[in-house]
């Protein structure tokens, strides 16, 4: 069987990993991390998209900041013609 995940890149998915900065809710000063890491489409990321639309909607610590990494895992590979013969004794 195939791998949901092997699928998704396949069509384009990439991996997105997205640093995610907050405020503590009852201490606003202080910044906390979350990393977010997910297969997602560049360059829109509708999957970061709706989690940080969830994180405002559900979640009590405001976010500050939002760095975001993508790779695109699968990628056409390179081929180079080699006009020559190498032989070893």
């Amino acid at each position: 069987m195939t791998s949901t995940d092997f699928m998704r890149q396949l069509a384009g998915y990439g991996l997105t990993t997205a640093t995610i900065l907050y405020r503590m809710p009852d201490h606003q000063s202080v910044l906390q991390t979350y990393i977010w890491q997910n297969y997602d489409l560049a360059p829109r990321f509708p999957a970061l998209h709706d989690f940080l639309a969830f994180w405002k909607r559900e979640l009590e610590g405001p976010l500050h900041s939002v760095t975001v990494a993508h790779s695109r895992l699968i990628r056409p590979a390179e081929i180079v013609n080699v006009n020559g013969v190498l032989t070893l004794h």
